[in-house]
C-alpha cells in the first residue's frame, strides 16, 4: 500500500485566491514538535513561471507561520511528473510538499500509462492556493478580434498558425481540444 504524502494544490479554473489561512489550519493537526527543520516545497515547473511565482508568494508567510525556512526546489520535466514522483517517494513526514497543479495531478496521470505515482493515493491535500482562468489571446498582427474571426482565419490558413503551451499541461490540452472542436489545424 502506498503511503500518502502532502501536497499543496494549485487548481485550474475561474478566479484567483490566496487562502493562506487554509495552510495555517493544516499545521496544528501535525505531530507535536513539527516542524523542527526546514520544509521543502517542490515546484514541478521552472523558476519564473506562474506556478513558481505563486509558490514564492506562499513560502514566506508559511515560513513565518511554521517558524522554519520553507525552501523552494524547482524540478521541471515531464508535465510535472518528475517532481510528483520525487515527493511520492519522500518520507511522508510533512517536510516535503508538492506545489501541485491540475497538470501534475490530473492531466499527466491521464496522459501517461504510468506516471510513477497515483495522485489519489500518493498525496494528501493540504490547501488550495489558487484557481486560475484560461485565456485565448492572439498577436495583434493576426486579423481576428473574436473567436469566430480566429476560427475563420485558421481555416483559411491551415497549419500556418502556431500556439505556445508546455506539453501535457492544461493549456496544451485545451488548445488541442479547441483546434479539434473548431476543425482547425494549428501547430
Amino acid at each position: 500500500m502506498m503511503k500518502r504524502r502532502n501536497f499543496i494544490a494549485l487548481l485550474g479554473g475561474a478566479a484567483a485566491a490566496w487562502p493562506l489561512a487554509a495552510l495555517a489550519l493544516a499545521v496544528p493537526a501535525a505531530a507535536q514538535g513539527f516542524p523542527d527543520k526546514p520544509v521543502k516545497l517542490i515546484v514541478p515547473f521552472p523558476a519564473g513561471g506562474p506556478i513558481d511565482t505563486m509558490a514564492r508568494f506562499v513560502a514566506p508567510p508559511l515560513s513565518v507561520h511554521l517558524g522554519q525556512p520553507v525552501v523552494i526546489e524547482n524540478r521541471p520535466g515531464s508535465g510535472g511528473t518528475l517532481a510528483a514522483r520525487a515527493v511520492a517517494a519522500a518520507d511522508p513526514d510533512g517536510y516535503t510538499l508538492l506545489f501541485g497543479s491540475s497538470g501534475t495531478l490530473a492531466v499527466a496521470p491521464a496522459l501517461y500509462a504510468n506516471p510513477g505515482y497515483d495522485p489519489q493515493r500518493s498525496f494528501t491535500p493540504v490547501a488550495t492556493i489558487s484557481v486560475l482562468p484560461m485565456l485565448m489571446v492572439v498577436h495583434p498582427a493576426v486579423p481576428a478580434r473574436s473567436v469566430a474571426e480566429f476560427v475563420a482565419h485558421a481555416k483559411a490558413n491551415p497549419g500556418r498558425l502556431n500556439y505556445g503551451a508546455a506539453l501535457a499541461t492544461p493549456p496544451h490540452l485545451l488548445s488541442a481540444l479547441f483546434a479539434h472542436k473548431a476543425g482547425i489545424d494549428t501547430l
